[in-house]
């Protein structure tokens, strides 16, 4: 059985619970995790390794004389990372950035992972743009964040994994006494010959800025230039009231005084939002982080894609992965 050089202790995970239920639906309800998430775990370990380590049938799962060889080292591994953990007593908190206060989407998967996970503390952190939260994931400042992955530099993207959550619609903010603010929506050629603010400057947020830079490309729609950056909501308020141009934003994005929200049509634009982590995390609340996401992104349809819906298709070929 070939060696590598590094494994990732929740696919050990995922490979002893399969061995002990020999069932992959109980064994992804034991760990909180979508059955199809269990599989390609399993997959990844056997690529890692080599080998197959399941017999897979209609009827029956079985080990091979490979799992069975790797299954008492793989709970050597895991009982020395739960001794690990108990020695430096509780587990410390799971750090989840959230992007804003407002935004409804990783919010929800949060409070949701609290309720699977009561004994374990989950912690949320509020800070604008995937760009910046990858940075701080790929150094271990951070456990996990949500943002459209596709728009990560291909060398973060490459020390982080991620689960497609939601296709978050897209709308725009525009002041109140716009002309196209009483529309009940704004149909994308409308917004021809319009300067929209996208972030652009923002270090934080390059992946929203290259998103808009997509959707507007020959639309005859333009990316504003760089704002100074603001701090905080209030700051943000007042540059935008000053600089009076319509944001790009999702249908989620909390209100702002003087301004109305208008959801985006013809097509409906798409925001691909994933769950995005670091390479080879353990922590004990993580699963429940994870098996969240897949609960709402079900029983929500939030990866139900709208006939008219559109996405970059760099986003399409990730969210298939």
């Amino acid at each position: 059985m070939p060696t590598s050089r590094h494994l990732d202790p929740r696919l050990l995970g995922a490979f002893v619970a399969v061995a002990e239920e020999l069932h992959f639906t109980r064994a992804a309800a034991r760990l909180y995790v979508a059955q199809q998430a269990l599989s390609r775990d399993v997959r990844r370990l056997e690529r890692e390794l080599g080998t197959d380590l399941f017999v897979r049938s209609t009827r029956q799962v079985a080990l091979t004389a490979d799992g069975e060889r790797l299954l008492p080292y793989a709970r050597r591994v895991l009982a020395a990372q739960d001794a690990l953990l108990g020695a430096f007593g509780q587990a410390r908190p799971l750090l989840v950035d959230l992007n804003s206060p407002g935004l409804v989407t990783g919010r929800r998967v949060l409070h949701r992972a609290r309720e699977l996970a009561p004994g374990h503390e989950l912690m949320a952190r509020y800070e604008s743009g995937l760009t910046g939260a990858a940075q701080e994931l790929l150094a271990g400042s951070l456990d996990a964040s949500f943002g459209r992955f596709a728009g990560l530099d291909p060398a973060l993207r490459a020390g982080l994994e991620h689960q497609p959550v939601r296709y978050e619609p897209m709308a725009v903010i525009l002041p109140d006494d716009h002309h196209l603010a009483s529309l009940a929506a704004v149909p994308l050629a409308a917004l021809a010959g319009e300067t929209v603010y996208a972030g652009a400057g923002n270090p934080r947020t390059p992946e929203w800025t290259d998103l808009a830079h997509r959707l507007f490309d020959g639309r005859g729609i333009a990316v504003a230039p760089p704002a100074p950056l603001a701090v905080g909501d209030e700051e943000f308020e007042r540059i935008m009231a000053k600089l009076r141009h319509p944001v790009l934003a999702v249908t989620d994005f909390p209100p702002l005084s003087r301004t109305v929200l208008r959801p985006l049509t013809a097509p409906v634009p798409l925001s691909p939002v994933s769950l995005v982590w670091r390479r080879g995390l353990s922590h004990p609340a993580f699963d429940a982080l994870r098996h969240a996401a897949t609960e709402l992104s079900s029983t929500e349809g939030w990866l139900r894609r709208p006939a008219d819906g559109w996405i970059p298709s760099a986003d399409g070929e990730l969210f298939r992965c």
